[in-house]
């Protein structure tokens, strides 16, 4: 058997309802709408969430946390991720982006200490973590606070 000899189960498929199409054919003149209101309309219909006047449901639940619009996202780096540059190399955003070891730059860049470093670089970012300035330092490296 092929991927283009493959065929739904016998009875798995319906051909869709016709609507519209004369009054012999069931679904005639309304087209399975109802005579008259909303719903028979074109456009009608009520919105997302909508339910008939009751109370809706995203307002019955209690609001929980707060958005700090003060937030700054920085991009990620991990030690083990500028294992792959050579010895002496200066790591900066501009050449991380590069690279694509990050996508985007966001509010900046920050270098975190998970894995181990084996290679001496100067790293330039704008925020480092303590384990990973002492890891760097470990390996013979420089950290630059851009």
């Amino acid at each position: 058997m092929k991927l283009h000899e493959l065929k739904p189960v016998e009875g798995a498929t319906q051909s869709k309802k016709r609507l519209g199409r004369g009054t012999s054919s069931g679904t005639g003149k309304t087209a399975g709408r109802g005579q008259k209101g909303q719903n028979s309309r074109s456009g009608g219909g009520v919105r997302l969430g909508f339910e008939g006047g009751q109370t809706p449901l995203f307002k019955r639940l209690p609001k929980r946390g707060f958005t700090n619009y003060f937030r700054k996202e920085y991009a990620i780096v991990n030690l083990t991720d500028l294992n792959k540059y050579e010895s002496n190399t200066v790591v900066t955003p501009e050449l991380l982006l590069e690279d694509r070891t990050i996508r985007e730059l966001k509010a900046g860049l920050k270098v975190l200490g998970n894995g181990k470093l084996e290679k001496a670089l100067i790293v330039k970012a704008h925020k480092f973590s303590v384990s990973a300035q002492e890891a760097i330092a470990a390996a013979g490296g420089k950290t630059e606070v851009i």
